[in-house]
């Protein structure tokens, strides 16, 4: 029979089995993962929870990467899912510490448990094993787990539907289960090893070719990518990408979009320094390659025209205003307050592209 965590005589089981290596401090995370089982009982305000009650969920039907990226120390994790929000409940994450997938009839306590293990020395091996084998329902788990160091663990439980596995290479780990077959986590692995530039597209681009090759066996519905960082001080969360697409028909294309939307949005966010500096030539670049990487953001293409407008390219700025306005209508509310634009204010085009 198999359990799920939330249960509160199998969640004691648990961290008692975890406990004579890592201490009270588990039991106590034990409990504050489910007080409410504790204090009610004690005030008699609802029956305990039966322990051996089956844990009832969908079947997290999933493809995933988990990696690392050493010239940074950003950890990730791209998921798609024939599930309704995979990224709600695939994924656990703490920058600097370790990324977990949980999947298959998924276990979200895997996740901050993995996290406390490996902060109090803990190997990912070491923790997944702990974990594992305190779980009465592991085989029908699946999980994976690297670290800040690049270490990594997986496991795919024996009862997990077909086809199921998983592939740990150098800094990443890739795996699925309900899938079309075993090519899909190898060209995930392969298009990865593969891969340069940000952790996040390098994900990206696994999850699109572990599609191309067939996939979750019962379609799409959902996906995600998470990258976390190492937390600095002063820092107020430690992610730097945390894009979700819960339900969509295409999930990857939209996901594929709106992280190419944010990385836009980072390069935008480049040009005001190089404008300080009067270095014009680098801002537009920076511009032109916002607009290409995102050509639907109209932010991108107001500030190519700003950059065009300040290099003499009067007909270029107005050229990339009204395609920015022909994206968003409610520019032609924002563009006549914008200082960058003041020295074309009265020029006929612009005011007729502001409707005055």
């Amino acid at each position: 029979m198999e359990h799920y965590f939330g249960n509160r005589g199998v969640i004691m089981f648990l961290t008692r089995a975890i406990a004579a290596r890592a201490g009270f401090w588990l039991s106590v995370f034990a409990f504050a993962a489910c007080p409410h089982s504790v204090n009610a009982q004690r005030a008699g305000e609802e029956p305990p929870v039966d322990p051996l009650s089956d844990y009832v969920g969908d079947y997290l039907a999933t493809y995933s990467i988990i990696a690392l990226d050493r010239s940074t120390g950003q950890l990730g994790m791209g998921v798609q899912s024939k599930a309704l929000g995979a990224g709600n409940r695939a994924m656990t994450a703490k920058g600097g510490v370790a990324m977990i997938a949980h999947q298959a009839s998924a276990n979200p306590m895997y996740g901050p448990m993995s996290i406390e293990l490996i902060e109090r020395g803990y190997s990912p091996e070491e923790a997944l094993d702990q974990l594992v084998r305190g779980d009465e329902g592991r085989d029908r788990r699946q999980n994976a787990i690297i670290d800040s160091r690049g270490r990594t663990a997986a496991w795919t439980g024996a009862r997990t539907s077909d086809w199921a596995g998983h592939h740990c290479g150098v800094d990443y780990c890739a795996q699925g289960n309900i899938l079309t077959g075993p090519e899909v986590v190898q060209v995930m692995a392969e298009s990865f090893e593969a891969s340069t530039g940000p952790l996040a597209e390098r994900l990206m681009d696994a999850l699109d070719a572990a599609q191309r090759a067939g996939g979750d066996a019962r379609g799409m519905q959902s996906g995600a990518i998470l990258v976390v960082e190492p937390r600095v001080r002063g820092a107020f969360h430690d992610r730097v990408v945390d894009i979700r697409v819960d339900d969509h028909s295409t999930p990857l294309v939209e996901l594929r979009r709106i992280l190419d939307l944010q990385r836009s949005g980072e390069m935008l966010r480049e040009i005001n320094p190089l404008v300080g500096r009067g270095e014009l030539v680098q801002a537009l670049d920076f511009a032109n390659r916002a607009v290409a990487k995102s050509p639907s953001n109209d932010n991108a293409h107001v500030a190519l025209a700003n950059i065009l407008l300040r290099t003499g390219d009067r007909d270029g700025a107005i050229a990339s205003l009204i395609t920015a306005v022909s994206l968003n209508p409610g520019r032609r509310m924002t563009l006549p307050r914008d200082d960058n634009f003041e020295v074309i204010r009265d020029d006929p085009e612009f005011l007729r592209l502001i409707g005055g």
